[in-house]
Parts: structure tokens; sequence; C-alpha cells
């Protein structure tokens, strides 16, 4: 099942994809992939990335690198070991990480799950090259590409960005960009099973595979209850902290 994700940013998109993959990994006991399409142009960017990182560790993924021509992921020739495309953006994961990179000498396996994360940085390095150059073709491509990739796959979630909620009016590529991704997404709603919204951690179901209500559910109970007690744990740790805090300084 392919299953398009979306919502604002920080709202809990890519935790919500990770649990959705993992699981479908797990009932078709097949390989589990990310696929990082960011390709990092500053400390900011590399320091998001090692949050992902660790996020995601311990998860089972392997994190494939990818930052644009996404159809050439697919295409890694087994008789030579060696992947037709090289990795854009260089090695995402850190040393010591318990994330598992797959080496480049290994194929990707079709069948198994993937976790694109996101959509919205592929199209922008589809869009805006490294020179600074502007494709104004790159939506319709990555449209093609994206949908493509779901109907050889079967069982890809993408993880997309609401970007259009604003009444801003940004400059003429912006707008383009804006525009490109809503095409972009809309051609992956009508091909994916599964559409969703998550907003501050609230799922909304806005197209589903019939007689899938129930697992539905089940999947947004358990998001619901790993989500509290992630805040919990965080409230725990912010208490230890103050406590340790007041006793220091009492002590001093």
């Amino acid at each position: 099942m392919n299953v398009l994700i979306s919502g604002g940013a920080k709202n809990g998109k890519s935790y919500f994809a990770q649990n959705i993959a993992k699981q479908m990994a797990e009932e078709q006991k097949v390989p589990l992939y990310y696929i990082a399409t960011m390709i990092p142009h500053d400390e900011e960017d590399r320091a998001r990335i090692r949050r992902h990182v660790s996020e995601r560790a311990g998860w089972g993924f392997q994190t494939l690198e990818q930052g644009t021509n996404l159809p050439g992921l697919l295409r890694r020739d087994a008789s030579n070991g060696g992947p037709a495309d090289a990795p854009e953006s260089g090695p995402e994961v850190s040393p010591g990480s318990s994330l598992t990179a797959a080496p480049e000498s290994a194929p990707v396996d079709p069948k198994g799950v993937f976790l694109l994360d996101s959509v919205t940085a592929l199209l922008s390095n589809e869009m805006f090259d490294a020179e600074g150059n502007y494709d104004p073709d790159a939506g319709e491509r990555v449209a093609r590409d994206c949908t493509a990739f779901a109907r050889a796959t079967g069982n890809t979630v993408f993880v997309s960005d609401y970007i259009y909620g604003d009444a801003e009016t940004y400059d003429t590529m912006t707008e383009d960009y804006r525009r490109a991704l809503a095409a972009v997404d809309r051609a992956l709603a009508e091909a994916c099973e599964r559409v969703v919204e998550v907003s501050a951690g609230r799922i909304e179901e806005w197209k589903s595979p019939i007689g899938d209500a129930e697992e539905l559910r089940d999947t947004e109970e358990r998001h619901d209850t790993e989500e509290r007690r992630d805040a919990e744990e965080r409230r725990d740790a912010e208490k230890r902290r103050d406590t340790e805090e007041r006793r220091n300084t009492e002590e001093e």
C-alpha cells in the first residue's frame, strides 16, 4: 500500500510515517528503507539530518541517499554491485550511530517498504540546483517520478509538507515552487491508497482502503499513546533537571 502523509512543519509527520513504514515491513517481512532526500547546504541542515538519524536509530531502517532522480534508486546493477546513480549528499549516517546505511554495493529490493522523507526536499533539489539554476519543469518531472515509483514498489510512504495555508504573496519562483508541490501532492494523492494529514499530532484520514478502518484506528491509537508517553518522559526529564538545578543552587 502506498501512503501520502502531509501536514505542517514539526507536527509529527515523520514519526507517524516511521511507525506506518515499520509496521508494513514487519507484517510483510521485507526490507525497510529510508529514502533521504535532503542535500545539506549549511550546518543547520546537517544538524537537522543528525537529529533525524538519531530519531530513527534502532528502527531497522536502511538509509538510501537520493536527493534527485528518484527512479534511479531502483536501477542498481546487481551484476557489478554498483548503483546507477551516486548519492547526492554524502553519507548521512554519523559514526557510532546504530542506524544502518545500505551499502552502495547492495541492490535495492523493490518489494521492500520505502519511506521517502520528504517530497518537499526532493522537489526543491530538482527545481533549484547547487549553482542556483532554476528548472520550471521540475514539478511535472517529480510528479511523474514519484507516481512511477509508487507503482513500481507498491509499498512507499511519502512525506510532504503543507505550505499553502498562509496569505503571503511570494516572489515568482517561490510561488512556482508552491504550485509545483501542490501538483505533486495531488498526483500522489490520486496514486496512493491512503492519504493522511497530520496536524499538531492529530491524524486526519482523507483517503483509506475499504475495510481497513479498524486497522487505521489501531494505528492512530498507538501513535497517540506513544506521543503521550514521549511527552510524559520529556516532562519527567525536565522535572529531574529542575530538581537537580535547585539542589546544586542550594549547595552553592
